[in-house]
């Protein structure tokens, strides 16, 4: 089944999966607006990954807003957690990913066990870390025009909004304990589920000596906490905090969230699936009394085969991606049945453009497919900015050949050749279907694939031999004549053996011509894919 297809199986009633999730929300009869939300803790870059929470909520809330419904799509950013460990790799304010070593990694070393709003932000532009983590989804959504709200754990503390999802939560702590000891193990008689800042230091501790709901307060000891194999030292100090000056452990905090934001539906990897959203579920309707939301559990893709990983260097950003790809092809990807595991292989992205296309086609009836037809009639809509059949598009590995050249000219006689544009074909429509080849000369580039090379406009300088010139002269001729890239590569052969020269040396006589270089893609198909006049001329060695 095909990457498309499978989007629209017989698992669903409807053909996009995002009209089954609208009717679950319905169903509940909620109050306007409706609720979306995903969330991250802002502890590393903010990657594409981190990017499946605000896609799947996009399309439920385009759904829900085209049935006619006031959507809200929210995105917390929990950082009123605290720095647990060093990433190994950040993202600048345009997304682009850097090493420890080109920011001021002291900032955040010297930070470790502090809220990441606590913390500064490590090159020197935002408010701080968390401020520029999500500065960096904020403007990533814009990018794929999706409407989020970011919203910050840290201000909802500040702010009261969590004042009385504490007070229950302290108030009800053997109830609260009980139902979390199903989950966690270190809950004993003397576990409380708030966690303060230090006064002194500024870093959260989890030792809390007592409690006095009347006062909106507790009593804490600045103690160490252990990370993983490591220890993050506390500084000893006794002192008093409020329930705005803490925040509650991730197991209450999440159904929390639900309570103070009024949230009715969020979507979640599997890994959440398996270990929060049981305790949440429960917490949600046994300590704090409110119905969780509808859940969705989506499918982690992978990347380049392996899993995306800050820590191991497997990432890649929003703002990367585009360098690559059309938004819309982005938002095509996460349109795709979140249910079904996935490979996004940068190396092969011309398949999911190609995929992307025959999607587009099949919107407006030009593929014989049912399942791809119906998903597309129903989805499409919501993944390009504006539907319109006038759009050409041009092949990825076609854009990538003539991303070969800086000649526009010549890109364009090119597309002509091969009869994607016509003497009817507005200016406008060429102009962005030639909007392809950049993007697909930076996938050439970064990938270092068979397209990453240069044509030539100018004639390069060369020294051929007689009988290497006479075969140049004889491969001009056969052009002339009107033949495909496949013909023309055959008779490259053909040519050599007739003149005797070596197969290498005459081949690297049409590299030097084409690329000024001894090698490149291969020759007579890309020589079928450029204009005949100026590969008959080049040939000839003509200016």
């Amino acid at each position: 089944m095909s990457e498309e297809t499978d989007a629209a199986d017989d698992t669903t009633h409807h053909a996009f999966w995002a009209d089954d999730v609208a009717d679950e929300i319905e169903a509940r009869d909620p109050e306007e607006p409706v609720v979306i939300k995903g969330g991250v803790s802002p502890s590393g870059v903010a990657h594409l990954g981190n990017f499946n929470e605000i896609m799947r909520g996009y399309f439920v809330a385009a759904v829900l807003r085209e049935r006619g419904h006031e959507v809200r799509q929210v995105f917390t950013s929990d950082d009123k957690d605290p720095l647990r460990k060093l990433p190994r790799k950040l993202a600048d304010a345009d997304g682009n990913i850097v090493g420890l070593g080109e920011v001021d990694a002291g900032a955040l070393g010297r930070n470790l066990g502090k809220p990441y709003t606590s913390i500064p932000d490590p090159f020197g532009e935002e408010d701080s870390y968390a401020a520029h983590f999500a500065a960096l989804l904020k403007a990533d959504a814009e990018r794929l025009d999706v409407p989020v709200e970011m919203i910050s754990n840290t201000e909802l503390y500040e702010n009261g909004d969590f004042d009385p999802v504490v007070e229950h939560v302290l108030a009800n702590i053997e109830n609260a304990n009980e139902v979390l000891s199903e989950y966690q193990s270190k809950v004993d008689a003397d576990y409380v589920p708030f966690n303060p800042v230090c006064a002194e230091c500024g870093k959260i501790t989890e030792t809390v000596t007592s409690v006095d709901i009347e006062a909106g307060t507790v009593e804490y000891v600045c103690t160490d906490m252990t990370v993983g194999d490591n220890t993050i030292d506390g500084c000893g100090h006794e002192g008093t905090a409020t329930f705005r000056e803490g925040k509650l452990p991730w197991r209450f905090e999440w159904p929390g969230q639900w309570q103070v934001l009024g949230v009715d539906f969020e979507p979640f990897g599997k890994d959440h699936a398996e270990g929060s959203w049981p305790s949440g579920k429960d917490i949600a309707e046994n300590v704090l009394g409110i119905e969780p939301p509808v859940p969705m559990v989506y499918e982690w893709f992978t990347l380049n085969g392996e899993a995306l990983s800050s820590s191991a260097g497997n990432i890649v950003t929003v703002g990367e991606m585009l360098e690559l790809l059309e938004p819309e092809v982005l938002r095509y990807f996460f349109a795709l049945n979140p249910r079904k595991a996935r490979d996004l292989d940068l190396t092969r992205l011309d398949q999911l453009v190609d995929d992307f296309d025959r999607f587009e086609r099949a919107y407006f009836g030009d593929v014989e497919d049912e399942n791809l037809t119906r998903f597309a009639e129903r989805a499409y809509p919501f993944v390009v900015e504006e539907v319109r059949e006038d759009r050409i598009r041009l092949p990825f590995t076609f854009a990538a050949v003539l991303g070969m050249t800086d000649d526009e000219d010549l890109r364009i006689k090119m597309a002509r050749n091969e009869g994607f544009f016509d003497d009817e074909t507005p200016e406008a429509v060429i102009d962005e279907a030639l909007n392809r080849v950049e993007r697909a000369r930076h996938w050439a580039e970064k990938m270092d694939n068979q397209f990453n090379y240069r044509l030539q406009v100018e004639l390069p300088e060369f020294d051929f031999d007689p009988a290497v010139e006479d075969a140049l002269d004889d491969l001009a001729d056969f052009v002339a004549d009107g033949h495909d890239g496949e013909e023309i590569q055959g008779e490259i052969y053909e040519t050599a053996r007739r003149h005797d020269i070596e197969m290498g040396d005459f081949f690297a006589a049409g590299y030097r011509l084409f690329f000024d270089d001894t090698q490149g893609p291969r020759l007579g198909e890309f020589l079928g894919e450029l204009e005949q006049d100026f590969v008959v001329k080049r040939l000839r060695r003509e200016e």
